[in-house]
């Protein structure tokens, strides 16, 4: 569920935009919403499962998730749509540590690998399926219903989820886990907020003083929650986030590549989803063909990466980013010179070679960033990596603003559609220009080689629009 959530709106949004009115603004809250919420609630959901119990908050983070699901399904206008896929994040954030982490405490090690094995599988089928199944839903419009059923699907699901939970899976806990800490998830979430909100309301207003006045704030109280993260290492060690991380450099330059990887993905596969079929005239359906497209190019480009990385190292990424940039300027000559009279054929080739590129980048960043991190830091980092994911996804989603929605708005359509998705296109260039500078400062060959590191097999980094591939954290 929490796969194909993060996923399935994209295919849908055009149809969902002009069924409920939504706005500029209130379009990408519909997408960045979810991705948002689920990234500041990681952590601390997590927390949550090690202090009271994984089985108890997986079965409550589930139960809110279907019940988030269902308010999706019935809303009539934005404001309660977007209020639903802030709850459905924040159960998301309950739900999903709690799998992994019973996985290793319930599995021996011999069967651990599958237990792990067969998750990875399930979340790839998840997120490859959520762009394809959001415009087959879409455009069956099963019972007059439009969109909806791409959330009122997770109903089933979810309530067979906790029936079975209840019976099957078996209570765990942490019992030296420290307790919680409020102030920092407060100040982190309003930090946050505070620069998100302005980007995806500036565009709208032109771009006046106050959205530069918030986003100011919320760097100010950013700056505040890591100087309180230092008072409180100092006082009890609290290990929710350990600023010591950020001295390595392979940790730090990998973050902020995973952060711009989340944030090309959020601003490009928005952009694409609405070119396709506001620029295009391409149906639902048709635009999930390049979904398909995309999704088997990065399925191709992660397993050539796992193949090489060993041997070539931080070499690998950087040639799918190169890859990628390449692809893209040969799309944006391929979308100039086809103009708005591009078929589904033209519009989905070649996200194959960009998915190739895309594939070969987020398959080894993970490894290649915390493989030398020292194991009593390792749950730490993966929290900090899969964050980052999160955080760049939503905060692409609002740079939509900037990079597409300058010279149009939601819901326009032909040419000034088409000619503003062409013109995006090269931010998503620079961006992933920028992502092969950093990858340089990544360990020549494979991180963990001199045994410091951690490797827990089967964990899930999402790739571009939520697309995962299972590597090796």
């Amino acid at each position: 569920m929490n796969a194909l959530d993060g996923s399935v709106v994209y295919t849908a949004l055009p149809t969902i935009a002009a069924d409920t009115g939504a706005g500029t603004a209130a379009l990408q809250w519909i997408h960045a919403a979810y991705a948002l919420t689920f990234a500041l609630g990681l952590i601390t959901g997590g927390r949550l499962g090690d202090l009271y119990g994984r089985k108890r908050i997986f079965l409550v983070g589930t139960a809110v998730f279907t019940l988030a699901s269902l308010l999706c399904g019935v809303a009539t206008g934005p404001e309660l749509l977007i209020a639903a896929r802030v709850l459905q994040g924040a159960a998301a954030a309950a739900m999903v540590p709690q799998v992994l982490a019973t996985l290793h405490v319930t599995f021996d090690e011999g069967s651990r690998a599958k237990a792990f094995g067969l998750y990875g599988t399930v979340m790839s089928l998840g997120s490859v399926a959520g762009p394809v199944l959001g415009g087959v839903l879409t455009q069956a419009d099963l019972f007059g219903l439009s969109w909806r059923p791409i959330f009122l699907i997770n109903l089933p699901i979810g309530i067979a989820a906790v029936l079975l939970g209840r019976r099957h899976i078996p209570e765990s806990r942490d019992h030296i886990t420290r307790r919680l800490d409020p102030l920092g998830m407060l100040l982190s979430a309003l930090g946050l907020v505070l620069i998100t909100l302005p980007l995806t309301m500036g565009g709208e207003h032109g771009w006046p003083a106050w959205p530069f006045a918030v986003m100011s704030a919320g760097l100010l109280v950013l700056a505040v929650f890591v100087a309180q993260r230092k008072s409180k290492m100092r006082k009890d060690g609290s290990p929710l986030v350990v600023l010591s991380l950020f001295a390595g450099r392979a940790f730090s330059a990998g973050l902020v590549t995973q952060l711009a990887f989340g944030l090309l993905s959020g601003a490009f596969f928005l952009s694409w989803a609405l070119f396709m079929q506001d620029g295009l005239g391409l149906t639902p359906g048709q635009a999930a063909i390049g979904f398909v497209a995309a999704s088997l190019g990065e399925m191709g480009g992660a397993w050539l990466a796992m193949s090489l990385v060993a041997r070539y190292g931080r070499a690998v990424p950087q040639a799918g980013a190169l890859l990628a940039a390449s692809a893209l300027a040969g799309y944006h000559y391929l979308i100039t010179a086809e103009g708005t009279g591009m078929g589904t054929v033209l519009a989905a080739l070649p996200m194959l070679a960009v998915g190739l590129g895309l594939g070969m980048i987020g398959a080894p960043l993970a490894d290649l960033t915390i493989g030398k991190v020292a194991h009593k830091d390792a749950g730490s980092a993966s929290g900090l990596f899969n964050t980052g994911t999160q955080l760049g996804i939503a905060l692409g989603t609002a740079l939509t603003t900037v990079i597409l929605f300058t010279h149009t708005t939601v819901g326009t359509r032909g040419r000034a559609m088409h000619t503003a998705f062409a013109d995006s296109l090269w931010y998503v260039v620079g961006t992933l220009l920028v992502m092969w500078a950093l990858m340089l400062l990544l360990p020549h060959g494979p991180a963990a080689a001199d045994g410091r590191g951690t490797t827990v097999p089967g964990t899930v980094v999402p790739l571009a629009g939520g697309h995962p591939t299972r590597a090796r954290l």
